[in-house]
């Protein structure tokens, strides 16, 4: 009934509007459960800047405040309960890091073995860069410019093949 009437005043265009609008204003759904969730502000705030650099292990591209699987609600809640025991906000990640190796980071120091994660990129890029470089070096230049002369001759032979 709400389409119809949205529709009939506005045309599709309205419809498309009020859509988008729609999806703009909601805010994304957090996995956060409202039992893990600590009634101090200030340690629930560490919990979720701690949360949002995990990632979770079964989603992988997720951090671990994003995502629903029971895994990351179990590392949410580990990481509530080692902040209510008074750890530090590195001494959770040494602890989970510890436990699960780097890959539980989001957003995993540079190191020895994460130099080849952190510099692939920018060697793409160069390579690339001198390749480019290497292609254009190499183009053939057009050739010599033709004489007065030779303009003639050219343009006398493309008359007489219009005749």
């Amino acid at each position: 009934m709400t389409d119809m009437f949205v529709r009939k005043c506005f045309g599709a265009f309205g419809l498309a509007v009020v859509a988008i609008t729609a999806l703009l204003v909601t805010a994304p759904a957090l996995a956060v459960q409202p039992d893990e969730i600590i009634s101090d502000p200030a340690l629930e705030a560490r919990a979720r800047a701690l949360s949002k650099e995990l990632r979770c292990m079964v989603c992988q591209n997720q951090s671990i405040d994003d995502s629903d699987a029971p895994l990351a609600h179990d590392l949410r809640v580990l990481v509530r309960e080692r902040l209510q025991a008074g750890d530090t906000n590195q001494q959770v990640i040494d602890f989970l890091t510890a436990r699960y190796g780097e890959f539980v980071l989001l957003k995993p120091p540079f190191s020895l073995h994460t130099a080849l994660l952190w510099l692939t990129p920018i060697g793409i890029l160069v390579i690339g860069a001198c390749g480019l470089a290497f292609a254009s070096r190499r183009r053939e230049p057009a050739g010599p410019e033709l004489t007065v002369a030779e303009r003639a001759r050219v343009s006398q032979i493309l008359a007489d093949k219009d005749v």
